[in-house]
């Protein structure tokens, strides 16, 4: 039997998180002793993903937008052609949007947010976080099929170097209803879905003039910058920048939060961070409670200061 692992990409090129996906795939194949597969869509040299323990990759040539319905279709035809009964996922927008689907279609249990290997095989149990990555419960999955969606950096880069093939893989296109006109993206920015550091703000910045500190934080960090939600509400800053339950979530290496208070929507959206830095003048914002570490000043002050210290640090260590 096979694992596969569907590998997200852009402009060509395998996400971080697709990495991600490829080491978690080839330790639960190991523990399954299964082998391994990838399918990806229109990448340039999939051949990295044999550094991470895939020794198969099928490789979509043809110029595809996602489509949900048309993504699955084509996993499940991956699926059946390497005789796959456990197909892991990242835990993307996209990939939420498709793993009910391919569910569905493909007659498999269904485990989201996925944050480390199954407990045990025989019953499958894995670990997932719930409510808002405020708990996490043990959940079983007892059909013959499973789909998991691993939790953004949850289980991290593992190299495990492998001998492999790359195999064109040619699908029977389904006829989609959607037409996609057009996509628009910003190409110039680190994505906050693929950061390893995120640089975010609230209403203390006072208005949107003053978000050169965290930009020039951000470029300092090579960090990928960020809003609260009054922020983006109130036009300061894009609504792509908006982090929390009810905008993107961040599972980060490093949270930096200056100016903003920490409601509840926003902290359940940031929680999976591993390390989170809070800098306000208010001793009792309830961010502080959720921080790793904390500074209470202005940030007019602090963040000039920080990013000073920071420059001068790279510069004596490249």
């Amino acid at each position: 039997m096979t694992l596969l692992t569907y590998i997200e990409s852009e402009n060509g090129k395998i996400k971080k998180a697709g990495l991600e996906v490829a080491s978690y795939g080839k330790a639960l194949a190991d523990q399954l002793n299964y082998s391994t597969v990838a399918l990806v869509f229109g990448v340039d040299d999939a051949t990295i993903l044999h550094n991470y323990g895939i020794e198969k990759i099928l490789n979509v040539k043809s110029s595809i937008s996602f489509e949900a319905e048309l993504f699955a279709d084509i996993i499940k035809q991956a699926a059946e052609k390497e005789q796959s009964n456990v197909i892991i996922l990242s835990n993307s927008a996209n990939s939420k949007y498709l793993a009910p689907i391919l569910s569905i279609k493909t007659n498999s249990g269904y485990a989201s947010n996925v944050v480390e290997l199954p407990k045990s095989i025989s019953p499958f149990t894995i670990k997932k976080s719930v409510f808002s990555n405020k708990a996490f419960s043990y959940t079983d999955i007892l059909t013959d099929k499973k789909i998991i969606s691993l939790s953004n950096n949850a289980f991290g880069l593992v190299e495990n170097i492998v001998n492999g093939i790359v195999e064109e893989f040619s699908p029977q296109e389904p006829k989609s209803n959607i037409e996609i006109k057009g996509t628009d993206k910003v190409n110039d920015k680190i994505s906050i879905a693929d950061a390893e550091i995120v640089v975010s703000a609230g209403r203390g910045l006072k208005g949107p003039e003053n978000w050169g500190l965290i930009e020039n934080l951000a470029d300092v960090l090579g960090a990928a910058t960020a809003c609260s939600k009054p922020v983006s509400d109130l036009g300061w800053r894009p609504h792509s920048e908006h982090v929390g339950q009810t905008g993107k979530p961040v599972a980060s290496n490093l949270y930096i939060a200056i100016g903003i208070s920490g409601a509840i929507q926003h902290l359940a959206g940031v929680n999976s961070s591993k390390i989170k830095v809070v800098i306000n003048t208010d001793p009792e914002a309830p961010f502080f409670k959720a921080a790793d570490y904390g500074v209470v000043g202005d940030a007019f002050e602090v963040v000039p200061k920080l990013t000073e210290k920071l420059k001068a640090f790279k510069s004596q260590n490249t």
